[in-house]
């Protein structure tokens, strides 16, 4: 494929069609998702100008994978406090924030499946368990504490939680650790 300082360059024209240079071939969005779920780098750039135009087409998938699946990644909250960001003083911490907590569930994912691997195996009960979704559902859910901490840190106006709310948390919390201390008994019974 040709590459542009190791990046696959697709071409955007006027038309809305892209373009990748590498395999000479017009591509959809869905095949540029693909490309990033392979780990395929890639810029794009506006036919005409030149432009990079990288983010706003990587949006555009996000929002098209949103409204097709029904199975959506991206919480209505999350989105309003994202949006909440945009214009106030903290948008600049924001993206290297998440970026950052991305990278991080994104190794922790990879470690978990590593141990599922090295406890079972390539077994259908390795395959199976809860106990992976249970982690991340604790991994997000602590990011998500993290990243709102982090906010009360630049903007002490901020109103904290309710306290019911909060007990609510404590409750769940209790029921995780609970479960993971009852998974773990049985991973170290096998």
């Amino acid at each position: 494929m040709a590459k542009n300082e190791g990046q696959i360059v697709i071409k955007k024209y006027a038309n809305r069609r892209l373009y990748n240079t590498g395999t000479s071939t017009y591509v959809t969005l869905d095949d540029l998702a693909e490309m990033v779920k392979k780990g395929e780098e890639f810029t794009v750039q506006d036919a005409k100008s030149g432009e990079d135009i990288t983010h706003s087409v990587l949006t555009q998938i996000i929002f098209e994978q949103e409204s097709k699946t029904g199975n959506t990644l991206l919480p209505i909250s999350f989105l309003r406090q994202l949006i909440g960001y945009y214009g106030d003083q903290m948008q600049m911490v924001v993206p290297s924030f998440l970026e950052h907590s991305m990278r991080a569930f994104t190794e922790q994912q990879t470690q978990m499946r590593e141990q599922i691997n090295r406890a079972f195996g390539e077994t259908p009960l390795g395959k199976n368990l809860q106990l992976p979704i249970q982690m991340v559902e604790e991994q997000v859910r602590r990011n998500t504490e993290m990243f709102q901490q982090a906010m009360q840190m630049f903007s002490p106006f901020m109103k904290p939680p309710a306290k019911e709310s909060r007990k609510a948390e404590a409750k769940d919390i209790d029921e995780l650790k609970e479960q993971l201390r009852a998974m773990q008994s049985k991973l170290d019974s096998l």
